[in-house]
């Protein structure tokens, strides 16, 4: 019998997952990882919005129990800090808008859960995504693939995923509509059936960055100039890290026209603002890209593309540099491409692959 640990968050999602999979007839257990200090859990619980909260423990330990399978936590704190918490940190106070659930998933979920689960001698590790992993006989490679449930596609966030963690990988969600999963959930009996899923960043649960970062790292962020994009002076700004590529309201400034952030400049301490027009651009340069359907893009590709999370995919074309650099060139002009987030290439329903832009 085949062995599986399931990463259970104690939402309908993973906890249907485990219950398929003992369905299919593997030997399940179920694991909630602890990633905070237990005063942060305490504070996240109180507010009732995050997926780490004390609550969704027991809810997990309670589908567990109730399907007849063991339950453990697993403690990393350590690594979700060093790993999430600080490189989330650190790349808004260098001008960049990170990704914290793309990290958490390279390092922690099929990363840090992977090897813990290959030390305790199981097949696979299963989560409550909705993608589909698929191996191609004719290439020989896994693919990742886009779920039956479009509007909860997580592709985007698991671009990361390598051939041997797809190889050690299942996720029992990704031909079931949403709908579907709440409906296997309530006839099961489970006790978060109806629990509505988490939204936030899990570790900035009252969505106050700013806060979260000036605590954590300790640092006083500077007020500097805001800066039309033929550089004259327009006002000062609150500190860098108060705004994002593309934001419009918030800024405390006003020039008589609707005025976006179309800039962040962390050399000079200065943010530029541009009409709506200024925050269009046609290509954009990719590092730290991983490739999953491909072993390597030799010539331009054509591809479709995203840059947001909940943006419809682009048509596009990528091509590589070379030193690790690979250029996106889209059709159109794209609305706000931010430094820090990701850039994620498809090929139909197909995850290429997948990087950070520039």
């Amino acid at each position: 019998m085949k062995k599986v640990m399931v990463g259970m968050s104690g939402g309908v999602d993973s906890s249907v997952s485990a219950l398929l999979l003992r369905k299919q007839g593997y030997e399940v257990m179920g694991v909630t990882l602890k990633l905070f200090s237990d005063e942060d859990i305490v504070e996240a619980e109180k507010d009732g919005k995050t997926c780490c909260a004390l609550s969704d423990v027991m809810d997990a330990r309670s589908v567990a129990y109730r399907l007849g399978f063991e339950h453990l936590v697993f403690n990393f704190r350590d690594n979700f800090r060093e790993c999430v918490m600080k490189n989330f940190a650190e790349s808004y106070l260098g001008g960049r808008t990170p990704n914290p659930c793309i990290e958490c998933n390279r390092h922690i979920k099929f990363d840090k859960m992977l090897r813990r689960a290959v030390e305790l001698e199981y097949d696979y590790i299963a989560t409550g995504h909705y993608a589909v992993n698929e191996y191609d006989e004719k290439t020989g490679r896994y693919l990742l693939k886009r779920p039956k449930d479009r509007s909860k596609d997580q592709t985007y966030v698991l671009y990361s995923l390598t051939q041997k963690q797809l190889s050690h990988t299942l996720f029992p969600l990704g031909n079931l509509e949403k709908t579907e999963v709440r409906k296997i959930a309530e006839n099961a009996g489970l006790v978060n059936s109806d629990k509505p899923d988490s939204q936030d960043i899990c570790f900035v649960p009252d969505g106050d960055y700013v806060s979260f970062i000036k605590k954590f790292t300790g640092t006083e962020v500077p007020e500097g100039d805001f800066i039309s994009t033929d550089g004259k002076f327009l006002g000062k700004h609150k500190g860098i890290i108060n705004y994002t590529v593309g934001q419009r309201k918030g800024l405390g400034i006003s020039l008589g026209k609707p005025a976006y952030v179309v800039k962040k400049d962390i050399l000079t301490n200065t943010v530029t603002i541009g009409d709506e027009k200024d925050l269009y651009t046609k290509s954009l340069i990719a590092t730290d890209v991983n490739l999953i359907s491909v072993e390597e893009i030799s010539e331009p590709m054509r591809i479709t593309a995203k840059t947001r999370y909940s943006q419809h995919e682009q048509s596009a074309v990528v091509s590589y540099l070379g030193n690790g650099e690979y250029m996106v060139e889209f059709d159109e002009p794209q609305r706000a491409v931010t430094s820090g987030q990701a850039v994620v290439f498809y090929d139909g329903d197909i995850v290429v692959g997948g990087g950070t832009i520039k």
